[in-house]
């Protein structure tokens, strides 16, 4: 498993192998939305600083893969294109944990309202 670390903060997990991570975590459609997701008001990444990939540490597997133990499978998952490199099988599919708190959607809130 790998982290992507920025600015020294471990931002999230992914179990792959590190090139497939590496391609994951600098793709475009991935580094796009972390510049919009926000933790605690303010952007994961602000587009200049490095993204480091490492591998992941055992407190940060362990979180994954609580993480995954707690997945009800009942998500608001959407493909998204921008993340699809053409003939990928789903075996080959990696899951993403952040290990930072993601901020809600306002849009979201006021669905649920």
């Amino acid at each position: 498993m790998f982290t992507l670390e920025i600015d020294g903060t471990a931002v999230a997990v992914i179990n792959s192998d590190e090139a497939s991570a590496k391609d994951l975590f600098t793709c475009d459609g991935f580094k796009e939305d972390i510049r919009t997701m926000t933790t605690g008001g303010k952007p994961l990444w602000n587009g200049t600083s490095a993204l480091k990939v490492r591998a992941a540490t055992e407190d940060e597997i362990e979180i994954f893969e609580d993480a995954l133990a707690e997945d009800d499978g009942e998500g608001d998952f959407v493909d998204d294109p921008r993340h699809t490199g053409g003939d990928t099988d789903e075996e080959d599919e990696a899951d993403i944990v952040f290990l930072v708190d993601i901020d809600e959607d306002e849009d979201e809130d006021e669905a649920d309202a």
